[in-house]
């Protein structure tokens, strides 16, 4: 039987591989959210923690760019409404407080692929994954070289010489491919990995949110 890992868990599993992951707190209620927040410094988001919950922005899972406490309390019962509503006996684990990131979003993925093993992936992330598949593939693991031809070769390269006027950090991803596969290689009963959205800057890149499956 497989066993999901939500994304605090998901969270620990990768900081073990010194993948960066944004500062975040898993809140039980809105006055822990509210104190969170104040450690984080505003805007940060909040996600919901439920391993029921897959496509957390798609049913109101998800609200970024809160600026203050009062908007904090009402977002947070907001997404605590949205999964009652559309996600009938989810059990919610907390509401997880992130500072807000803002660059380029990217996909890293993992999947146990029958007949080669681990797999890793990379490409355009966010909610464009689905629906523009612009994504590169490579057999764990992997060097540096295929890191760096893993990001060159999915479409949306350029962002890479120019997001919004300014580059942003591509030796950054590079990196975190190598750990991801080092990851992938060690754990082998892995099904599953994602890291959407990893948010790519002009120094650095940092994952936001991830989700990991583990089989028998």
């Amino acid at each position: 039987m497989e066993r999901v890992l939500d994304i605090s868990q998901s969270q620990k599993f990768l900081e073990k591989y010194k993948i960066p992951f944004v500062k975040s707190y898993l809140a039980k209620n809105s006055d822990a959210a509210v104190i969170a927040a104040n450690n984080i410094g505003y805007p940060v988001t909040l996600k919901v923690v439920s391993k029921q919950v897959v496509h957390k922005t798609d049913i109101g899972g998800v609200i970024l760019g809160i600026q203050n406490d009062d908007e904090l309390q009402k977002a947070f019962a907001k997404i605590i409404s949205n999964i009652k509503q559309k996600v009938r006996g989810a059990r919610i684990d907390g509401i997880m407080v992130q500072r807000f990131v803002n660059g380029v979003e990217v996909i890293v993925g993992g999947k146990l692929d029958p007949t080669f093993g681990q797999t890793i992936l990379f490409g355009l992330g966010g909610i464009f994954v689905e629906l523009i598949e612009d994504v590169s593939l490579r057999i764990v693991p992997i060097n540096k070289i295929d890191a760096g031809e893993m990001i060159s070769e999915i479409k949306a390269y350029k962002i890479f010489s120019g997001f919004r006027g300014k580059k942003v950090d591509k030796e950054a991803v590079e990196e975190i491919l190598l750990r991801v596969s080092k990851l992938l290689e060690d754990n082998t009963k892995i099904t599953e990995l994602d890291i959407n959205p990893l948010i790519v800057l002009q120094k650095g890149a940092v994952a936001v949110d991830a989700r990991i499956v583990i089989g028998e």
